[in-house]
């Protein structure tokens, strides 16, 4: 994140409307993706412990 913030206030103090990027933006998308992966996770877990282990060992 550091080194985003860098170069992209590098390439954003280039254009002639100059414009501020602030560490929320980072915390935001991160704070998303965290999100994004524990349910991801969450979920495949839940079916994962649900599924009949009959099932599974009978196509094999």
């Amino acid at each position: 994140a550091p080194i985003a913030y860098y170069f992209m206030s590098q390439w954003l103090q280039k254009f002639s409307y100059r414009t501020d990027i602030s560490w929320n933006i980072f915390l935001i998308a991160g704070s998303g993706a965290l999100i994004i992966t524990i349910i991801t996770i969450s979920l495949q877990a839940i079916k994962s412990v649900t599924a009949n282990p009959v099932d599974s060992l009978r196509t094999e």
